[in-house]
């Protein structure tokens, strides 16, 4: 039986423990959050759509490009070089 109580003392110090372990990880997350300056869903949606706006403006740039490159009758990475566009722009 004493090893009984003496098992269950050891678990009940290692509950309050973790549910103080868990209540300062609550706090700081708490905090983090208090530090955002935008809310974190609307700030990656922001980012999406951003991202589309760059895609989008990039196609378009690349076909100007091409009718370009069509219009000097040259390949297209000639006038990416005349026009400074590198290749991981």
């Amino acid at each position: 039986m004493a090893e009984r109580e003496q098992r269950l003392k050891g678990l009940r110090k290692s509950i309050a423990q973790l549910e103080f372990e868990l209540s300062q990880l609550e706090k700081e997350v708490a905090e983090n959050k208090a530090e955002l300056r935008n809310d974190p869903t609307e700030t990656v949606q922001r980012h999406v759509r951003l991202l589309h706006e760059y895609n989008d403006i990039k196609d378009a740039a690349q076909g100007l490009m091409g009718l370009i490159a069509d219009a000097k009758g040259v390949r297209v990475a000639k006038i990416h070089k005349e026009y400074g566009v590198d290749e991981k722009d």
